[in-house]
């Protein structure tokens, strides 16, 4: 990896599409130059259309505008299961780095895959594909988030062919390690209304953290909010481009390619002191998660002899569930463990 400054990369992904092997080539060049130096990367011209993500936007604000009542109604019992409602302060996010921190000034709502892939076993589906919570106070959120689920998916699976391609591999190989995934999508609601109190000293809407899978596609309001961290250490305010997405790579994907590409730390800040009322951001994220028997190894094109491998063999599926269940439990994470680097 080289010295990030804390810029995030514009990729333009009209040519990937194209058809053209050189066209397509360059932007594969560009994402790895981006993967590289931020982690972090502008995306436009990715196909979704916008009505889709103004339907999963417009229902998302719909249940969080819901009465507290209502809502709590969907917290799961099982948080390893990974799906339906966080309260506001459920979570500690820098938990996952092995962080102590207050809890998180964020509320969510998690769904994932509506059907299990074929041949998982019980245990499989409970730990990995729990059913999801749909809420009945907001009768089309089912099928917008749906919808905007497989438009993600679709995005996520063209961006391992991207990736594929940057790193020197054969077309469609990242493919076969997510055609069961165990993603999840995450919709986070920050919002300071007239009755919120003061965050305390210290206290962040999501702490610092790195994303734990390959990528994430994040969909956000352009609102004052998300930082990332350059390698000196400073946070940067970092805002998603218009009609676009932010897409970050995860703690699997440095692993695979041994820090030849970057997960970088982020976070969420409160509004700025001087400015007074309510303040809302919102959020989705896309966490594309490789199957849960995937075995992450090193690539072979990313060592050398002067530099080994820094990483053992994980699986996909333990990765996960070492590194969610610190932020919910209020503990640190065994980072050696988790294989954080």
């Amino acid at each position: 990896m080289t010295n990030f400054d804390g810029q995030v990369v514009p990729v333009d992904l009209t040519d990937w599409f194209s058809g053209d092997e050189a066209a397509k080539d360059a932007v594969a060049a560009r994402v790895d130059e981006a993967c590289r130096t931020s982690g972090f990367l502008a995306i436009t011209g990715h196909g979704i259309d916008p009505s889709i993500i103004d339907n999963m936007l417009s229902t998302m604000s719909a249940f969080f505008d819901l009465d507290v009542e209502n809502k709590v109604r969907y917290i799961p019992d099982d948080l390893q299961g990974n799906r339906g409602y966080a309260p506001l302060g459920a979570e500690a996010l820098s938990y996952s780095l092995g962080v102590e921190s207050l809890p998180d000034l964020f509320e969510a709502f998690n769904i994932g895959r509506e059907v299990p892939p074929p041949g998982m076993t019980d245990e499989q589906c409970r730990r990995y594909f729990s059913p999801n919570v749909w809420p009945v106070e907001v009768a089309t959120m089912r099928d917008a988030w749906l919808a905007y689920w497989d438009a993600c998916e679709e995005l996520g699976n063209e961006l391992l062919d991207v990736f594929a391609r940057a790193l020197g591999l054969p077309d469609g190989w990242f493919r076969p390690f997510a055609d069961r995934s165990i993603s999840v999508m995450r919709a986070n609601n920050y919002q300071r209304r007239s009755d919120t109190p003061p965050a305390a000293d210290g206290q962040l809407r999501m702490g610092a953290h790195s994303d734990y899978g390959t990528l994430t596609i994040l969909l956000a309001d352009r609102v004052h909010g998300l930082q990332i961290r350059d390698t000196a250490g400073e946070f940067h305010d970092v805002q998603p481009p218009e009609g676009g997405f932010l897409v970050n790579l995860g703690d699997l994907l440095a692993e695979w390619t041994n820090d030849r590409w970057r997960a970088t730390i982020h976070r969420v800040v409160p509004p700025p002191a001087d400015v007074p009322g309510e303040f809302r951001r919102r959020s989705v994220a896309w966490f594309q998660q490789p199957n849960h028997d995937a075995v992450i190894e090193v690539l072979p094109m990313c060592i050398s002899h002067d530099n080994p491998a820094k990483y053992p063999p994980t699986t996909s599926g333990e990765h996960l569930i070492a590194k969610l269940m610190g932020p919910r439990a209020l503990q640190d994470v065994d980072v050696d463990s988790a294989f954080l680097a």
